[in-house]
């Protein structure tokens, strides 16, 4: 018994070699160095938020402990500060990746790679969020009403 292989029609040969070409024609150079250019910029912006965020976080956090003495809820807001830091930064982080891999280089592989990159920053994002606010997103604030707000009327 034996097994003919035919072979794939041109589609597939296509869909195949999508990964190792450009999904989309190539982009003039000066462009594509522009692009790559904006894509570490924003990275650099995003290391720099979370890094000064940091430093400025843990700054704040020491004064008002020294000044309160208190640490729980000193050391609580300075989770808080940390927290947002963080996420701005990483928002900043995954914009430059699109602009990385969707502008610069369309490749199957590198759109993968992306998707993989955005979900578990998507997912770290979530979990800081849960930490800083104590609560699911979908949870009601404490002593804030279900529904809509009515409108305010001028009087």
């Amino acid at each position: 018994m034996s097994i003919f292989l035919l072979p794939p029609p041109v589609w597939a040969q296509d869909i195949a070699t999508a990964g190792s070409q450009g999904l989309l024609p190539r982009v003039p150079d000066w462009l594509e160095i522009w692009l790559h250019g904006a894509a570490r910029g924003i990275e650099f912006v995003g290391v720099a938020v979370i890094v000064l965020g940091a430093v400025a976080a843990t700054l704040h956090y020491l004064w008002r402990l020294l000044r309160s003495g208190s640490s729980t809820v000193v050391y609580d807001a300075f989770r808080a500060s940390l927290g947002r830091a963080i996420l701005l930064g990483l928002e900043f982080l995954v914009a430059a990746d699109i602009i990385g891999t969707v502008a610069v280089d369309p490749t199957l592989e590198n759109l993968g790679v992306l998707a993989v990159i955005v979900l578990i920053r998507t997912f770290l994002s979530f979990s800081l969020e849960v930490e800083i606010q104590g609560r699911w997103p979908w949870q009601q604030v404490p002593g804030q009403k279900a529904g809509p707000k009515p409108p305010e009327r001028n009087a």
